[in-house]
């Protein structure tokens, strides 16, 4: 069993939905994913220990995801960067961290997406349909670009993101 990026993807939004594990029909619409792909990233991020099992109705284990997310995303699942396009912004250049890091001269980190308000340098999202998901639910958003500061920030905008992320999950318990 090997880790996909997806499987961090569907923990991350069982994490911003903060609640028992929505039926796998929704979370795959909210996530724009097929329910089998949303069943086997579940199952893979149980055997990872990233979610509880079924007796904990799949919640994620905050010790773990957050001990990934901070040492871990950037080597299993690392950035992958291209050229200037039209899309979503992430990473530094979206909620939480925009309103603390000032922009420079450098074109924003987005996700390609065709009907995107914003141009700036491709940034592959840990899943394909990562910008129409986050679109609709601002709060996966945030957890989806504090988790692509974590994967090719800068050591400030790491930082920053861990922080971010360490404040979370200490709401969460």
């Amino acid at each position: 069993m090997a880790l996909k990026p997806q499987d961090v993807y569907v923990a991350l939004k069982l994490l911003a939905a903060r609640r028992d594990r929505a039926p796998y029909s929704h979370l795959a619409v909210q996530l724009v994913m097929s329910p089998s792909e949303v069943h086997a990233s579940v199952k893979r991020a149980e055997e990872s220990h990233l979610l509880h099992g079924p007796s904990l109705k799949n919640r994620p284990n905050l010790g773990a995801l957050e001990e990934f997310l901070v040492h871990g995303l950037k080597y299993a699942f690392p950035a992958e960067r291209g050229e200037l396009t039209r899309g979503v912004a992430t990473s530094y250049a979206a909620a939480p961290l925009r309103n603390v890091i000032a922009r420079g001269r450098e074109p924003a980190p987005v996700w390609p997406y065709t009907h995107g308000k914003q141009r700036g340098i491709a940034f592959a999202p840990l899943y394909k349909t990562a910008p129409i998901a986050a679109l609709r639910d601002p709060v996966f958003y945030q957890y989806l670009a504090l988790a692509d500061a974590l994967r090719d920030g800068r050591a400030r905008e790491r930082k920053l993101a861990e922080e971010e992320l360490h404040r979370r999950f200490r709401e969460a318990r």
